[in-house]
């Protein structure tokens, strides 16, 4: 189980409900649970609540077994457990982010998201690989070698060419695509790249700049209005890149069968149920995810063009191919670019995660120094460290015991902040410095300290000043300890207890049997005439499942499809409510599809081995576990829920 996914529905949204008014709700031993608490819970997960009272005590009886797993696990001492603790200070870290940047600025980079949001660039890029602690000999020689291949483009040779050339760039995709990267927008690039790219005129190439991969130039070739999000829908003839003549010419023929049938009036859905290969859309009528402009799902460059070419919903493409296989595509809609009210949030959240965010800290540190009285002390307690920068410090081995002082470097809201942390932070920063001089490298590390320091000292205020981050982090850290608890006294050891996981099998035998089955060859038909014809192969006995499928599909690949497995009848559509003999048996339809069934051996119902239910079991004994356990914590813990409180909470 997914520990995220676990926990989610927990998770609360907004600072809107927090009043002056705040009753405790319920309390577990002697931790209280607020009124608000409760509430932003019972919403989340309940998005039309109803506040009468039976729907409110079945919601307790839910959050009271949450708050008991977890009260037990404080009890029992997970929060003290060092890799939960890195855990939620991982989280922590994250939660912070919106709360630690210039408001001001941030609300600048939103618009210049949306900005570039409604425009698509299409550009080729050269990457020259540099590491983040490359030292500058390395990074000068990155940067002289692209401004060479620069040169190269500017005297008149092609762009792709020289990508691709010897000592060109190492992208990867190089060979393939020339450094030709196709249409993007915002996000879709780290930032530095989508920077230089939106910045650079169409036809020309950019200055050399640098991201963490290393040293880029990009060429801008195009730009155009973003297209907005389509939703499309697809049939699917899967067939490798690499596969031999003869797969090929099957496949296409395949998908060109289906698209004379789309022409000739049949049902795209229906097409999709019968021949798509798919798995995650022949279920779903052969619909996608949206993408397209601002969309996290992407497409390769062929099956977008061919989606976004389709000019009404309903319209379908001819078959084209990709590296998946051959497809034909169906546009189902076409959303336009939203307004920027109705992408501002969504945008907030992407800006807060995305590296161009670290641009809005130095104004809010600049910000904190002014708010908490900041005091520079570094006039005479750098010397120290810029006296002691030699090759061993590069090698992560600064001797910092030599380091007798402990003065404060800076003061900040009456804090002193000191030389010994300074010096710890400067140590492990040593392998990934750039070279320089003393000075310069101690100036540099210093400044990221520095900050480092002062936005961790307003973190650490942050529970105090926003209630909504302060509940947040409560329901991560519920959510850490509920994950870690329920592994150890449920998941985890349902499937480490044979012996109990035995006992539990024996004792409820009764719930795991087979329902009546067959271990059959089935041909599944697009029509009588097919299905006839498959009766009458089925009399030669010299004919293999593969030989008689390959016979019958000949003229169309369309024709049958033939599984062989052992079939639990009333589990299976097409075979449920049937009768079947031993042997060939009479052809019958179901949901437009012929089926003849070939019983190779009856298999009546009975008992299935442990073995053979195993999963089931094992589900169905960490429920029973889960059962026995919460009542001993409801012994364990003393639980006193207001009532009065409790039906109050929706006036």
């Amino acid at each position: 189980m997914n520990k995220l996914s676990l926990f989610a529905s927990f998770l609360l949204i907004g600072s809107g409900l927090f009043a002056q008014n705040d009753p405790t709700i319920m309390t577990i031993n002697d931790k209280k649970i607020t009124k608000s608490e409760f509430l932003q819970i019972y919403l989340k997960n309940n998005p039309n609540p109803k506040y009468d009272k039976e729907s409110l005590d079945e919601y307790m009886e839910l959050f009271t077994k949450f708050k008991l797993k977890v009260a037990e696990a404080e009890a029992s001492g997970y929060d003290t457990i060092p890799k939960l603790v890195r855990e939620l200070d991982g989280y922590k870290k994250q939660l912070s982010l919106p709360y630690l940047i210039d408001s001001a600025q941030n609300e600048t980079l939103i618009k210049e998201a949306y900005e570039r949001t409604k425009t698509e660039i299409r550009a080729s890029h050269i990457l020259i690989k540099v590491s983040p602690n490359a030292s500058s000999a390395d990074t000068l020689k990155a940067y002289n070698r692209l401004l060479e291949l620069k040169k190269r483009i500017e005297s008149g040779e092609d762009f792709a060419t020289v990508a691709a050339g010897k000592d060109g760039s190492e992208d990867p995709s190089v060979a393939s695509n020339g450094g030709d990267l196709g249409f993007f927008t915002a996000f879709q690039m780290v930032y530095p790249f989508e920077e230089a790219a939106y910045t650079t005129p169409v036809g020309k190439i950019s200055k050399p700049f640098r991201t963490r991969f290393g040293y880029h130039i990009v060429k801008v070739t195009d730009k155009r209005e973003a297209r907005g999000t389509i939703t499309s829908a697809h049939i699917m003839v899967s067939v490798g890149k690499d596969a031999d003549e003869a797969t090929e010419k099957a496949a296409n023929g395949k998908i060109n069968e289906i698209y004379t049938l789309l022409e000739g009036g049949e049902a795209f859905e229906v097409l999709v149920a019968r021949y798509s290969d798919d798995p995650s859309s022949n279920k779903k009528d052969g619909v996608l995810p949206a993408f397209g402009t601002g969309a996290t799902t992407r497409m390769v460059p062929e099956f977008e063009e061919a989606a976004f070419s389709l000019t009404a919903d309903g319209e379908f493409s001819k078959p084209i191919r990709t590296d998946y296989g051959f497809h034909i595509v169906k546009r189902i809609s076409l959303q336009p670019v939203p307004s920027f009210e109705e992408l501002k949030e969504g945008l907030a959240g992407k800006v807060s995660k995305d590296e161009r965010s670290k641009t809005t800290q130095d104004s809010f540190v600049a910000k904190l120094k002014k708010e908490y009285g900041y005091k520079n002390q570094t006039k005479k307690t750098l010397k120290w460290f810029e006296d002691n920068i030699d090759s061993n410090y590069y090698r992560g081995n600064l001797d910092i015991s030599k380091l007798k002082t402990n003065s404060a470097l800076f003061v900040l809201d009456g804090k002193e902040f000191k030389q010994q942390d300074f010096a710890i932070f400067l140590k492990a920063a040593g392998r990934k410095s750039s070279e320089g001089t003393p000075k310069n490298v101690v100036a540099e590390q210093y400044s990221a300290w520095e900050k480092q320091e002062i936005l961790a000292y307003e973190e650490s205020k942050l529970a105090d000043k926003y209630p909504a981050y302060k509940a947040l982090i409560t329901e991560y850290h519920d959510g850490i300890l509920l994950y870690e608890i329920m592994s150890d006294k449920v998941w985890n050891h349902a499937m480490k207890d044979t012996t109990g996981l035995q006992e539990f099998y024996e004792k409820n035998k009764a719930n795991y049997v087979w329902g009546e089955r067959i271990d059959a060859d089935v041909y599944e038909c697009n029509s009588n005439e097919v299905a006839q014809q498959t009766l009458k192969l089925l009399g030669n006995d010299t004919l293999t499942p593969s030989a008689l499928t390959k016979i019958i599909n000949k003229d169309s690949e369309l024709n049958v499809r033939h599984r062989n497995s052992k079939y639990e009848l009333e589990k299976v559509n097409y075979l449920a409510g049937r009768t079947f003999k031993k042997g060939v048996n009479s052809a019958y339809e179901v949901d437009d599809k012929v089926y003849v069934v070939v019983v190779n051996e009856q298999l009546p119902s009975g008992q299935k081995a442990f073995n053979e239910a195993k999963g089931t079991i094992t589900s169905d004994y960490q429920t029973y576990l889960e059962k026995e356990w919460i009542e001993e914590l409801k012994a364990k813990h003393k639980v006193t829920i207001n009532k009065e409180a409790l039906y109050a909470v929706g006036k």
